[in-house]
């Protein structure tokens, strides 16, 4: 997993944003082809379940019709006026998915065994630490992001893929940045350990 532009940085035209608030069906179905994608690999890796991950995707997008006239602005990154807090159109839909998402994980818990396996460490990596090694193939990478507590794999993913910082993580998560910085730290030694080669046999037979 390697830091790279967020896969939701796609630039929605301001004619079709001004179609959308019409309620033009064939402007939603659209944005919704473009953003299928990336908003269900998101619930995927933050919820771990592919039917769970299609379930985040229908809530997000009809959320997103739902909302569509709260979303006052265009390109807010290429100088239009841009929603009130800042984000352009495809950061605005991202928050959204993000909620639903994390939404959806804390209904499926049913215990806090997790909760304990995930206290605050102290021994953290900085935001200049890299990402953890490329994996051979998506596959690979896949098995070893579901070998992750849901918390840790929800911190790397955020933290590395869409570039949030921990104090944003922090409030998406009602956490504290000590926990983002602890589970990053933890998430990306155990992803190293996943992904080294000398590793891929056990793994391997682990699943066999």
């Amino acid at each position: 997993m390697t830091s790279r532009p967020s896969s939701f940085a796609i630039d929605v035209p301001d004619a079709l944003l001004v179609r959308m608030r019409r309620g033009e069906h064939a402007a939603f179905e659209q944005v919704y082809r473009w953003f299928e994608r990336p908003v269900f690999t998101l619930a995927l890796r933050i919820c771990g379940e592919r039917e769970q991950a299609a379930d985040v995707l229908q809530d997000t997008m009809l959320k997103v019709i739902a909302r569509i006239g709260e979303f006052r602005g265009g390109r807010a990154d290429r100088g239009g006026a841009g929603h009130p807090d800042g984000s352009p159109f495809w950061g605005w839909l991202r928050q959204i998915a993000i909620n639903e998402a994390l939404m959806a994980l804390r209904r499926r818990r049913r215990s806090d065994d997790e909760d304990a396996n995930n206290t605050e460490e102290t021994d953290w990596v900085d935001d200049r630490t890299p990402p953890p090694p490329a994996a051979a193939d998506a596959a690979c990478l896949q098995r070893a992001l579901d070998a992750l507590p849901a918390n840790t794999r929800t911190v790397l993913w955020l933290y590395h893929a869409e570039g949030y910082t921990h104090d944003e993580i922090a409030a998406l998560m009602q956490r504290t940045p000590s926990f983002s910085k602890s589970q990053l730290a933890r998430g990306t030694r155990r992803l190293r350990e996943l992904l080294e080669p000398t590793a891929l046999p056990l793994r391997e037979a682990a699943h066999g």
